[in-house]
């Protein structure tokens, strides 16, 4: 291993592996020799490399990819807090998917990571008064990935959208750190209120399949939402609902269910 090499190993680990195994890939397909060049092994940075990736995803002929790559290394290069969580989200993805077998896998292949990193950028623009860009990034989200984040909605590091097929989350809801979320999720308002209208989903927190959080409640830290409740009423931090509407049935089964990723529900946890 060359001096430099060693260097960006321990300054970047996680750029590192996913180079590493970016290497593996191409020597193990062959076919995807091309793929993993361009996206991974021509880029000097993560940044520069999630640039390009997201930009050959959401680019087209009103947005080229070129210009859309531009505007992403500059919101990028503005906001480094960006590339400090999709380092967290990368990592939750590759701890808590059994599917998942490295990074590069989920850099290259899973969507739910693909959209929350465009929604990451899109969530600058739309904050630094550039919200037509950030449209334009939430609409190509939608029709590319089948996830529906408002370009406000704040989501912290270290996420994991499994599967993320239908997950919706609105303009004003708010998703702490260390949240998992599987396909299916909503975290929606409940009429036509224009204020503080939509969940609060705090630290740890594990959101079954399905499960929909409605209104400006908030979901207590380490808690579980069973797959396919629905969420009226706030929910207390480290215990588990289930149910439409949902009610609480017992405590979250371990201290960090989000990263455990265990949604049944056994009977020491049941208390109905």
């Amino acid at each position: 291993m060359s001096l430099h090499v060693e260097k960006v190993a321990q300054v970047d680990p996680i750029w590192s592996a996913l180079r590493q195994q970016a290497e593996e890939i191409a020597a193990r397909e062959p076919a995807l020799a091309s793929l993993t060049h361009a996206t991974i092994l021509q880029h000097h940075k993560l940044e520069d490399a999630l640039a390009y990736l997201l930009a050959g995803k959401l680019g087209g002929e009103s947005v080229t990819p070129m210009l859309a790559r531009e505007v992403f290394e500059e919101v990028m290069k503005e906001e480094p807090e960006i590339g400090a969580a999709v380092r967290a989200d990368l990592s939750a993805v590759f701890e808590r998917d059994p599917a998942c077998h490295s990074y590069a896998q989920a850099f290259l292949f899973f969507k739910g990571f693909h959209a929350l990193q465009s929604h990451r950028i899109a969530h600058w623009l739309y904050r630094h008064n550039r919200a037509p860009f950030a449209y334009f990034i939430q609409s190509r989200m939608s029709e590319l990935f089948a996830v529906d984040i408002h370009p406000n909605a704040r989501i912290g590091r270290g996420i994991f959208m499994d599967h993320a097929t239908g997950i919706v989350i609105g303009e004003t809801a708010v998703v702490d750190d260390d949240v998992s979320m599987l396909h299916g999720v909503t975290l929606g308002g409940t009429g036509k209120e224009h204020e503080d209208r939509h969940p609060k989903i705090r630290r740890g927190v594990l959101l079954g399949a399905g499960a929909k959080v409605l209104g400006n409640i908030e979901v207590g830290e380490y808690s579980r939402v069973a797959a396919g409740s629905v969420v009226l009423k706030p929910v207390p931090a480290n215990c588990t609902v289930a149910g439409v509407p949902a009610k609480e049935v017992g405590c979250a089964g371990c201290d960090r269910p989000s990263q455990a990723m265990d949604q049944v529900i056994r009977e020491p946890d049941f208390d109905i």
